[in-house]
């Protein structure tokens, strides 16, 4: 990374693992991140890293040179509000909000500046992350690769077309709760018959990672992966039928659709 200043207006979740990946992997030092947040606790965490706090909004993008808006969708209009004094078109924009367009950043601060729009999800914080990202026509490579590389450092990270940042929610932001459901359904069935919860859980987390992987580096489709465990006339196949008649392909389908569809809706 670059010898630029990253500042981040919020200190949640997101922000800090995408601060501890920074810091872990010795991407920039903590004196050349800034953070703000209304949260005095949050602020005493993270100069406690030795990362640089400030008083105001204004204050870090008047000092920063990418400025990572994590904040709750709500909250942007009263942060573009208070920073577009202090920011100009050499300052780049990051924002991680569901539904934040490039051009609502721009109209808000009123400025023509680069900016980045990323969809990152909560597996960021252990450093298995999934994130999408697309970037405005004016930014430069370099810059741009400074912010793919906050994310990349935390998991994985993908660039696509702005017209398709609000349909990915569907499948790297919102999709971690898919899986957490399908696990809650597995373990209560394993507590039903007696197996212990704990032990239930420990195989299926193990169950999903492999199973992760075998997609990544087998080579082969899911459609092919399935077979390969659904022998005929075995246990595997038994539970297929039910779950194609019940129509879980459909649902989680349908699901994902209803997720886009409100990503459009909350669209700014």
């Amino acid at each position: 990374m670059s010898n630029k200043r990253i500042g981040f207006i919020g200190a949640g979740n997101m922000a800090t693992a995408i601060i501890n990946g920074i810091i872990k992997n010795k991407a920039k030092s903590a004196e050349n991140i800034s953070v703000y947040d209304l949260d005095k606790e949050k602020l005493e965490i993270m100069s406690d890293k030795g990362v640089d706090t400030e008083e105001s909004c204004s204050a870090l993008a008047a000092k920063s040179d990418i400025i990572v808006l994590a904040v709750k969708p709500q909250n942007y209009d009263e942060v573009l509000s208070d920073i577009k004094n202090s920011v100009n078109e050499n300052k780049v924009i990051v924002t991680i909000a569901a539904g934040i367009s490039i051009d609502y950043v721009r109209n808000g601060l009123e400025i023509n500046c680069p900016v980045v729009r990323v969809m990152p999800n909560t597996p960021l914080l252990l450093g298995k992350g999934a994130s999408a990202l697309c970037r405005s026509e004016n930014i430069s490579d370099e810059d741009f690769k400074e912010v793919y590389d906050m994310f990349a450092l935390s998991g994985e990270a993908a660039i696509l077309p702005e017209s398709q940042m609000n349909a990915i929610i569907a499948v790297n932001g919102s999709s971690p709760a898919y899986v957490y459901l399908f696990a809650k359904a597995m373990v209560d069935y394993a507590v039903s018959v007696g197996i212990n919860r704990e032990v239930a859980l420990s195989l299926i987390c193990k169950t999903f990672e492999g199973s992760a992987e075998m997609l990544r580096s087998s080579g082969d489709t899911p459609e092919t992966l399935i077979k390969k465990v659904s022998s005929k006339g075995g246990t595997t196949i038994e539970a297929m039928k039910v779950l194609n008649e019940r129509e879980v392909p459909k649902a989680i389908f349908d699901a994902m659709a209803a997720c886009t569809k409100r990503a459009e809706e909350l669209g700014k």
